[in-house]
């Protein structure tokens, strides 16, 4: 609809890059990428996937609401239904279901599995891999739980390794 600087991009769906004027920006679904004014090199694929983004740059989003709130972060993956929702941390990887939900401020971070630091919100540099890893995080950092529930109630510990179903389940 406002498109009148941008160049190569391409949308498909009710009202997908409908505010750009960033250039090589894929859109595929409804409102998908709808705020988007000037970031470039975003893919989003799926209903209001990267929905409120403006500026951010070269983020991949594919899943409903997938990096839903994500607005100026960039470098972004996101796969999963609401995987990073709330996101506004740079550099983050989410693959899962509602994998990284409420992670708003947190970078570098990576999570595999649904629901994977679920409750991250500040916390960088932390990689989950299984069911419910990491999942109460909140701001601890350079953590890695490899496992269903690993590290499940941590929330401000930092530099644990945890490997194997339940593993420090405990550690906070």
């Amino acid at each position: 609809y406002s498109n009148t600087t941008g160049t190569y991009n391409t949308a498909a769906g009710y009202s997908a890059l409908y505010f750009t004027t960033g250039d090589r920006n894929t859109a595929l679904g409804f409102r998908t990428l709808l705020y988007n004014t000037t970031g470039n090199d975003n893919t989003g694929l799926g209903g209001q996937a990267l929905f409120h983004n403006t500026t951010g740059s070269s983020n991949t989003a594919t899943g409903t609401t997938a990096l839903y709130s994500n607005t100026t972060s960039s470098n972004n993956t996101a796969t999963g239904y609401a995987s990073l929702y709330f996101n506004q941390g740079a550099d983050n990887t989410a693959n899962g279901y509602q994998a990284m939900l409420h992670n708003t401020a947190g970078a570098a971070n990576t999570a595999v599995g649904s629901q994977t630091l679920y409750s991250n919100t500040s916390g960088t540099d932390n990689t989950a891999t299984g069911f419910w890893a990491l999942y109460n995080n909140t701001d601890g950092n350079s953590d890695t739980a490899s496992g269903e529930a690993a590290l499940y109630d941590n929330t401000t510990g930092y530099n644990n390794t945890a490997t194997g179903f339940n593993s420090l389940l405990a550690n906070t």
